[in-house]
């Protein structure tokens, strides 16, 4: 605006005495209400004011008084907050940038990096995972079965082998098929114990050591009235290293994998045997079955029982 339209400004010292005659009527409110809510005249406030003002050594004009009490009723000089809205909560919180700012920024960056490593490490990863799963699961199992049972096939003997493969074989196929690892995996650990008992190949021999006895006989829990007579044997390899077998417990029912055990045998064959060492402490007829590579089974040349116990 030019110097030619615009009015003259008010001097600064009456500016402030205005507002100091607003402060005064703001801490005095309770002049305000008796004189302004009355039907009294503004000039009897301007007088009430002056006084106030004289008492202090302060000369105030009467313009100024009255600049004063306009500026109360328009409330110039006065801040008034602004409404709750949303433009003012962000100017606030924008204000107060300072206080939560760091803190914001380093949770910030904390997400970002577990939020990046989620979306683009671990679930890439575990889409890998499972991919590789299932195709181990619908090729690769299955093909490990396929490779176990022409191992059978090829190393077999018996027909009993091959058809025990290809049973087995089926069955882990099809749970395969409906998604079953732990059923496809079971077909798979009984086809490699089926590949693995073709390829033995031992003797069991009577144990004819001092520090270990021959044989042993025991009355059975579930029929006192009877005795049972045992042979204790163990399994040597070609090279004569004593073998691990799987071996099942008639007493308690559970299979334990020993390297000796007692095998049951009629009571005429463990006379046999036991006048056999008494002779002159050695066992001459100490075989009692053979193993051979490419059978499941031991062919025994002494008779046996069938039973067999791992503890005595």
């Amino acid at each position: 605006m030019s110097d030619t339209t615009a009015g003259p400004a008010a001097p600064l010292d009456e500016v402030m005495l205005a507002m100091d005659v607003v402060d005064t009527l703001r801490h005095r409110q309770d002049l305000v209400d008796r004189e302004l809510d009355a039907d009294t005249r503004e000039k009897q406030l301007i007088a009430k004011l002056r006084e106030i003002y004289h008492q202090q050594g302060i000369e105030v004009t009467d313009a100024v008084l009255k600049e004063g009490v306009a500026a109360l009723n328009e409330s110039r000089f006065v801040y008034t907050p602004p409404k709750p809205s949303l433009a003012t909560g962000l100017a606030r919180l924008y204000v107060s940038r300072g206080r939560w700012g760091r803190w914001a920024l380093g949770i910030a960056l904390v997400l970002i990096v577990v939020l990046g490593g989620y979306f683009l490490a671990f679930r890439p990863w575990q889409a890998a995972q499972a991919e590789s799963a299932r195709q181990e699961l619908a090729q690769g199992l299955p093909a490990q079965m396929d490779a176990l049972y022409q191992t059978v096939f090829n190393e077999t003997k018996v027909q009993q082998a091959v058809t025990e493969a290809d049973a087995l074989r089926q069955r882990g196929k099809a749970a395969a098929g409906e998604g079953d690892r732990a059923g496809a995996e079971a077909a798979i650990q009984r086809l490699t114990a089926l590949r693995d008992t073709l390829r033995l190949d031992y003797t069991i021999k009577v144990v004819n050591r001092e520090d270990q006895q021959s044989g042993f006989w025991t009355f059975p829990k579930i029929n006192t009235e009877a005795t049972n007579y045992y042979l204790v044997v163990e399994a040597l390899d070609a090279d004569g290293k004593a073998l691990s077998l799987p071996v099942l417990n008639e007493e308690t029912g559970e299979t334990e994998t020993v390297s000796i055990w007692g095998i049951r045998v009629p009571e005429a064959v463990y006379n046999s045997i036991a006048a056999d060492k008494r002779d002159d402490g050695i066992i001459e007829h100490n075989i009692v079955g053979i193993k051979q590579f490419g059978f499941l089974d031991v062919d025994y040349v002494i008779p046996v029982l069938g039973g067999a116990v791992t503890r005595w």
